[in-house]
């Protein structure tokens, strides 16, 4: 067995990994990549780019469905399902080439394959050919999906997101579990692309939607096109062979009903992959779910008496916010700290923000009302206003008027807090907001932006002047919300 050494070892290679092998590469040269499965990143893969390669065709379908509403008469709309998978496989690989050939840069001596499990805090036993031990130590190892037992009777018919993007053609029918952002993208695609979906839940959410107002509206809008209960009440599920029938109470008409479905597809959420490490023996503290304690900020993790730790957790593997620009920034800062252990420090950490890719849109930014509320002592210094798309012009002449938006603001000081947003491409709305909640606009300067006609951002406009009406504004009100302001 090989004995080795090295400054920073670094587990896992997927975004997080990787941006953390980059960053720690300006620190030290002897640092370690480890990667138990295959390259690519699971954005590459399995997430990110072969989830929008299937949208972009659903949507595409949906266009044609839709044209006659322009008076552009489509005879025919035939969805090729062999044919639309196969460019979901061929791009998807291509995307994964990129990243390959992006490995291969990074000398072969800096790289081990194989299954890491911590043997003591500094040391790392790589599969059965490698013992490592590290000055510094960055957990990277992303994440798997994980689904509960009710689910269990579908046998082989149970599928995750992953196996999606491995079809050769479309199916039938998918039943889909969990109304989430993976839930609601894949199932609405799949709907769209000819699928006959229902989609069930637990407890009503529908993706991240804090606002009841917002929800509602998706809860409407998405029934239009694909039968959604996020409330749902299964009865039971069995496997029949190369089918699986599933009994559940129709959410109208309160009928029980059995319907069989070619595959049942688990969109309930995602482990960290630190169960597998034998992280007990890192000492760090762990929480209830097996996830070491760390710093937001730092990455730090806190060992078991308290201390400050030499290991950092980054990505998906902590579970703190799972999306990709998140991931690559918190590999950045934990290599950075790694690198640097007696000068551990905070890293710059952007305003939340984050995208679903469902037509309609839903975006987050900034924290909800419920979290703001919570910081801010319970006191009523919070502003809501908001904007139904219903009647917003371009939404209208594009005949995606449908959605809502909800957005936040400190009374006294008027500074924008943060929105909930369903709407028409609101990808591009959500990020002129993080851009506004980044630089701490206020309400008033916000309306001070150009706004162009006719376009999206003028229904963002009418939000804005119905958030700034309901504002209580002057010193003290401002005096007030600072008495029961962040922290206490």
């Amino acid at each position: 067995m090989q004995q080795r050494h090295t400054d920073i070892a670094v587990l896992g290679a997927g975004s997080a990994g990787l941006s953390a092998w980059h960053a720690a590469k300006k620190h030290t040269n002897d640092v370690v990549l480890i990667e138990a499965g295959d390259y690519g990143t699971t954005c590459a893969r399995v997430g990110c780019m072969p989830s929008k390669l299937l949208i972009a065709a659903a949507e595409a379908a949906q266009r044609a469905r839709s044209a006659s509403t322009f008076g552009v008469n489509v005879s025919a709309i035939e969805v090729d399902g062999k044919a639309v998978m196969a460019r979901v496989k061929n791009e998807r690989d291509r995307f994964v080439g990129n990243v390959l050939n992006s490995m291969k840069r990074i000398p072969e001596s800096q790289r081990l394959r194989g299954h890491a499990r911590f043997v003591q805090p500094h040391t790392l036993q790589i599969d059965d050919h490698t013992q490592l031990t590290a000055n510094a130590i960055v957990i990277a190892t992303g994440s798997r999906p994980t689904w509960p037992g009710m689910l269990e009777p579908a046998g082989d018919r149970l599928i995750v997101n992953d196996d999606v993007f491995e079809w050769d053609t479309l199916p039938e029918s998918v039943a889909v579990f969990g109304p989430g952002v993976i839930g609601l993208e894949l199932g609405q695609a799949l709907s769209r692309l000819g699928v006959r979906t229902r989609m069930f839940g637990v407890g009503g959410a529908i993706g991240p939607l804090q606002s009841e107002k917002v929800r509602q509206t998706a809860d409407e809008v998405f029934n239009r096109e694909f039968y959604l209960d996020a409330d749902a009440e299964v009865k039971h599920i069995e496997y029949q062979g190369d089918s699986v029938a599933i009994t559940f109470i129709e959410r109208d008409s309160g009928r029980e009903l059995t319907e069989t479905f070619d595959y049942v597809l688990a969109a309930t959420g995602r482990r960290p992959n630190v169960d597998q490490l034998d992280i007990e023996n890192a000492e760090l503290a762990l929480n209830e779910r097996g996830v070491p304690n760390f710093n937001r900020f730092t990455l730090q993790c806190v060992n078991a008496d308290n201390s400050e730790s030499h290991i950092f957790i980054a990505g998906d593997a902590n579970q703190a916010v799972p999306l990709l620009h998140e991931a690559i920034i918190e590999g950045q800062i934990a290599a950075r700290n790694a690198a640097n252990l007696e000068n551990v420090q905070v890293g710059r950490r952007n305003v939340p923000l984050s995208v679903v890719f469902t037509e309609p849109q839903m975006a987050m930014v900034g924290e909800n009302r419920a979290t703001l509320e919570a910081r801010y002592g319970g006191c009523d210094c919070i502003a809501e206003g908001g904007m139904s798309f219903d009647d917003q012009g371009r939404a209208t002449v594009m005949g995606e008027n449908h959605g809502y938006m909800a957005l936040f603001a400190e009374h006294g000081s008027g500074q924008f807090l943060g929105a909930e947003l369903l709407g028409p491409r609101v990808e591009h709305i959500a990020h002129l907001l993080a851009w506004a909640l980044e630089q701490k606009l206020t309400v008033s300067e916000m309306l001070a932006m150009p706004f162009y006609h006719p376009v999206l951002e003028e229904g963002l406009r009418t939000g804005l002047r119905d958030l700034n009406a309901n504002l209580k504004q002057g010193p003290a009100v401002s005096e007030r919300c600072m008495e029961c302001g962040p922290g206490d």
